[in-house]
């Protein structure tokens, strides 16, 4: 298809790489040249602000001509059941979808002025898609779905390649043992606070979990492995691998058998570093964390996920970036399910400050075995109809689905018992 615009911004790249490319996955070129429009025989767009004839016209909004950042006027309506906003007039379409998902898929919004969580990060609550009720929707990928309905009447020669559903699991780990690889002082001041509160069952854990009679109830790596395999799932795990502190409580980095974990699950999985809640504030804490893992590893990492969620749009892509992290997932909210950028399609990081797309691909992931626990409190058969809902979703479009899990979800121990056979009926219902 070719596409004329008066002037190819690098947000119009942008935008039209990311519909037609990365969703629709059709060949396209953007041209300037008026006459070489108008004299093209095949499918043809025009984005711009005035039709010519009776081609397919796109009103453009003009967000995408702007440089940097300010307050823009949101407003929204419906199309086909859809909500929708930039809404424009003598065009195909009743909004520009372009710069609509533009504003979605580069966190606008999250540039703006903002309220945070607890943890200093940009509440669910705040966005325009929990306020307006499609977080649950990937949103951009419905609008392309119908964009591409309406292509199919206009251009019946134009051939669009099949897309298929997709999954892909991420397990954090935050904490590879409970009672075990925490070190002498740790250890001890484990025992004395569970004397101190007359835990005598906390002491007979620990006490035989350290002597080698039961396993450590986190130790499911062998339990997830063997689903994942049977499944035939394609999975990444993201280690923490911090100095201890109030939100990094790990296993100590120096464990042998911790590193020895990790090297033999590199055999079967992706590995990437999970940089923790203090690499935040510090540029050198986060390279030191992913000089950790390389050098158990013995190879480049190019895969994180930020511990905690901890994402501050740009710094903590720029900062990724700096050390050659090339794909990053931490897209999503750790309060609510649903879709961050509303969107269920792996996408480039596009940095408004300096209008320039990136080398960073973002992997939205929709659902969290910790949302669903401590943020709405379901049970697990409840949380599995919540899943389920999204993987509909999901599915509906032939996208991307990923999720995140913990190494401790399958402890059944303590606070995660009866959570264990949630994330393979999870696998049950995506294989159906």
């Amino acid at each position: 298809m070719l596409i004329y615009t008066p002037k190819i911004t690098s947000r119009i790249q942008y935008s039209f790489e990311l519909i037609f490319n990365s969703i629709l996955n059709i060949d396209y070129d953007l041209s300037e040249d008026i006459v070489f429009f108008q004299n093209f025989s095949g499918p043809k767009l025009n984005y711009s602000k005035i039709q010519l004839e009776n081609e397919f016209f796109i009103n453009a909004y003009g967000l995408l001509s702007e440089r940097g950042i300010s307050d823009q006027e949101i407003i929204f309506d419906k199309w086909n059941e859809l909500p929708i906003f930039f809404k424009i007039k003598d065009s195909i379409l009743p909004f520009d979808i372009f710069s609509a998902s533009f504003y979605l898929v580069s966190r606008y919004e999250e540039y703006l002025p903002h309220i945070k969580d607890k943890y200093e990060r940009f509440d669910a609550k705040e966005s325009l898609a929990f306020k307006n009720n499609f977080l649950h929707r990937p949103l951009i990928n419905l609008w392309v779905e119908e964009l591409k309905n309406i292509f199919k009447m206009k251009f019946p020669s134009l051939e669009f390649p099949h897309n298929k559903f997709s999954y892909q699991s991420t397990i954090d780990v935050d904490n590879a043992y409970y009672f075990l690889e925490k070190g002498f002082v740790r250890t001890v001041a484990s025992f004395i606070k569970s004397a101190f509160n007359l835990d005598k069952v906390a002491i007979e854990e620990r006490k035989n979990t350290l002597l080698g009679k039961l396993s450590d109830p986190y130790d499911t790596f062998e339990d997830h492995m063997s689903i994942n395999e049977k499944y035939n799932v394609d999975v990444v795990y993201f280690f923490l691998l911090a100095n201890y502190g109030t939100n990094d409580k790990n296993c100590s980095v120096n464990s042998r058998k911790f590193q020895l974990l990790i090297k033999h699950l590199a055999d079967h999985a992706k590995i990437g570093i999970h940089p923790s809640y203090a690499s935040n504030k510090s540029f050198d804490i986060l390279t030191l964390e992913k000089n950790r893992l390389e050098n158990i590893l013995k190879k480049e990492v190019t895969l994180s996920r930020q511990h905690f969620l901890k994402l501050e749009i740009p710094k903590t892509y720029r900062n990724l970036l700096e050390l050659s992290i090339t794909d990053d997932y931490t897209m999503g909210y750790a309060s609510h399910l649903g879709f961050r950028a509303s969107i269920c399609t792996p996408f480039y990081f596009y940095d408004i400050e300096v209008e320039s797309s990136t080398n960073l691909k973002v992997h939205p992931f929709s659902v969290m075995d910790a949302t669903l626990k401590y943020y709405l409190n379901l049970h697990p058969n409840e949380a599995l109809a919540n899943i389920q809902k999204i993987i509909d979703e999901i599915k509906n479009v032939n996208g991307h689905f990923i999720s995140v899990w913990h190494n401790e979800t399958w402890s059944d121990y303590k606070e995660w018992s009866g959570w264990s056979y949630l994330y393979e009926q999870m696998l049950e219902y995506i294989n159906k």
